[in-house]
């Protein structure tokens, strides 16, 4: 989706600087369009990125008007958005597996129908890893807490390997990683 919009964005760069060089050139005032909520194009891009990953649910009303507006002007942006606010409601609602493989097989049909190479190449993923993707929904875990604490460790060894007072180090690992939670500060 944020591939779209920032195609989208560098061609509205290209636009208002376009606009700027007829102007100068000619040695007239540049007229840059305005939407009805004060953006120019190029601000629109800009400002409605972190409203994209956010469910409508939580949009402020700025966000509402921008949006409104960005889906009107780019279809292709709305349609992009649907998906992945879909997707994202796959994984936030508590069912079990049996329910997520429908909801899934039904993400994917809407995949389909709209033509949308990363959301297909995000499909064929999902579908590679499809029982894994589907172990998520019986314990509604991943392993983030496990990828975390390796890079935790990863981090202790190298600060072994650069320090030169070995004597304080155990204290400083703990206080430094919080490794052990009554120490950490």
């Amino acid at each position: 989706m944020q591939e779209i919009r920032i195609q989208y964005r560098w061609e509205a760069i290209e636009q208002e600087n376009n606009q700027l060089m007829d102007a100068k050139s000619k040695g007239e005032k540049t007229e840059i369009d305005v939407f009805e909520n004060g953006d120019t194009r190029k601000q629109l891009f800009a400002r409605s990125r972190y409203l994209l990953y956010k469910s409508r649910e939580k949009w402020t009303v700025s966000q509402k008007q921008r949006a409104e507006i960005l889906f009107s002007e780019y279809p292709e942006i709305e349609k992009s958005y649907h998906l992945s606010d879909a997707l994202r409601k796959i994984y936030n609602q508590r069912v079990q597996k049996s329910v997520a493989m429908l909801k899934l097989a039904q993400w994917f049909n809407l995949v389909q129908e709209s033509g949308l190479k990363s959301f297909s190449i995000l499909m064929k993923t999902i579908m590679n890893q499809y029982n894994d993707t589907l172990n998520y929904f019986d314990q509604r875990s991943t392993n983030a807490a496990a990828e975390s604490f390796n890079a935790k460790i990863k981090k202790i060894q190298t600060a072994i390997k650069r320090s030169k007072r070995k004597s304080v180090l155990p204290i400083q690992i703990i206080q430094n990683f919080c490794l052990v939670p009554k120490f950490c500060y």
